[in-house]
């Protein structure tokens, strides 16, 4: 026991860092971790699509909001997809045989990335339209 705290010391010595240490080590993880997605195909086409859509985001919204929805649809769909290649990695760690539980995690994540997919869809259809529509 850590007498300090009264709680279990961690196996985890990264867990121990504190303050601005803590925060610049979580950022070089996070780096870290968008390097490794944009070895994954999905990513790095959202990725891509990103560069197009955010700037575009600027023109078609009318308002901040608007502005802030487009592009935070956009965003949501890679923050899903980092997500679900997270599942995906921690599924294949454990083993490469077939197992239904396994199958079932990786179809949920793949449903999230689809219905993200969908709702950014949606999002852009009614502003393009309406945005058309205004013309």
């Amino acid at each position: 026991m850590n007498s300090h705290y009264s709680q279990p010391m961690s196996a985890n010595p990264q867990k121990h860092r504190t303050g601005l240490n803590r925060v610049w080590h979580a950022f070089g993880y996070s780096l870290s971790g968008l390097k490794a997605a944009w070895f994954e195909k999905a990513f790095r086409q959202e990725a891509i699509g990103a560069i197009v859509l955010i700037p575009l985001a600027f023109y078609v919204g009318k308002t901040w909001l608007e502005t802030a929805l487009l592009a935070g649809t956009v965003v949501l769909v890679m923050v899903v997809e980092l997500l679900n290649t997270g599942i995906e990695s921690a599924i294949d760690r454990i083993g490469p045989e077939w197992h239904e539980l396994a199958k079932r995690a990786k179809d949920t994540g793949s449903a999230a990335v689809l219905l993200s997919l969908l709702l950014c869809m949606a999002v852009w259809a009614a502003a393009l339209y309406t945005k058309i529509i205004s013309a």
